[in-house]
């Protein structure tokens, strides 16, 4: 018989109540073991609270959580977690190595120098082990947070804005190394503003909203399949436009493109009622709705109260 592997995270009815205002209400996550989950919303949505009582940092109000088939109430599971909050501070006099070494030690697992190298590597501080935290820059200093999430060798790790002090290339090279993380069997709970960073690594997604969820499930299925092309054409006249509509095809012209709202399968019908207006095709550009156009339609303006 093979052995069932418990979800990474398992959250039912997650509710925090600070005297009359929610910070969140009824959340519940089912996180797979293995993959990169993006957790996603304005300010004020609730996400660190969320965060915060997985971790045990703070009570919840109602319900319950299950970290890696244990209860996160369990101190025993907390070896196994990784987390790099948004806002963090290290001693400015200790070295890179000193401050891993220090967290190591908390994780409960021994100091070891081929550990503590194999994280610097991983983060890209090699060269700066003996350099004090106060001589780093911010951008290091990210590096440094990251690494420390990561020294414990964590099953699971909470990622607070982990590249937001960090420029394309730092960021570029911090999205391979949480692919290698997943593709190790890491599973990785990533916070970030940075929503085009979420779209190239997250397989799936949850938005919360004034403490509620709006949605959970695969980024594909958030971003929907390809409904969308632009068209390079010369020759486009209304009446084209008007025997596409006809045909129950969606169009409009910007500037000397087309815009066709149509699955794939449409585009050869798109392509006959063009030619056969005398409309010449240069080129044919796939579309989708991004993850930052997403976010905006669904989280609209905030309403001024807590969650009702």
């Amino acid at each position: 018989m093979v052995a069932v592997v418990p979800n990474a995270i398992d959250a039912i009815g997650l509710s925090k109540r600070y005297g009359a205002r929610w910070a969140c209400r009824d959340v519940r996550l089912v996180v797979k073991r293995g993959e990169i989950f993006g957790f996603l919303g304005p300010n004020g949505a609730g996400k660190s609270t969320v965060v915060k009582i997985l971790l045990g940092l703070i009570h919840p109000t109602a319900g319950t959580a299950r970290l890696l088939g244990v209860s996160y109430r369990e101190r025993a599971v907390h070896a196994k977690i990784g987390y790099l909050p948004e806002l963090f501070r290290y001693p400015p006099w200790l070295t890179v190595t000193e401050v891993l070494r220090y967290h190591r030690t908390l994780s409960g697992r021994a100091p070891s120098g081929e550990a503590l190298s194999r994280v610097i590597e991983q983060v890209g501080l090699r060269g700066r082990e003996a350099v004090r935290v106060k001589s780093l820059s911010k951008g290091l200093q990210q590096r440094l947070g990251l690494a420390v999430a990561l020294v414990g060798e964590p099953e699971l790790v909470f990622l607070d804005e982990p590249t937001s002090a960090m420029d394309p290339l730092g960021r570029h090279e911090v999205g391979q190394l949480l692919r290698d993380l997943r593709a190790a069997g890491t599973t990785i709970f990533l916070n970030s503003h940075l929503l085009s960073d979420l779209e190239g690594l997250c397989d799936r997604v949850a938005l919360i909203r004034q403490g509620r969820l709006l949605y959970t499930g695969r980024l594909d299925d958030a971003l929907g399949k390809q409904a969308s092309y632009r068209i390079g054409v010369a020759g486009m006249t209304g009446e084209c436009l008007q025997s596409l509509a006809v045909q129950g095809i969606p169009a409009w012209v910007e500037g000397e493109q087309l815009m066709v709202a149509s699955e794939r399968a449409g585009l050869p019908r798109v392509h006959q009622v063009l030619t056969s207006h005398g409309v010449e095709v240069f080129e044919v550009i796939p579309e989708r709705e991004t993850l930052e156009d997403w976010f905006i339609q669904r989280v609209g303006p905030e309403p001024e109260q807590g969650v009702p």
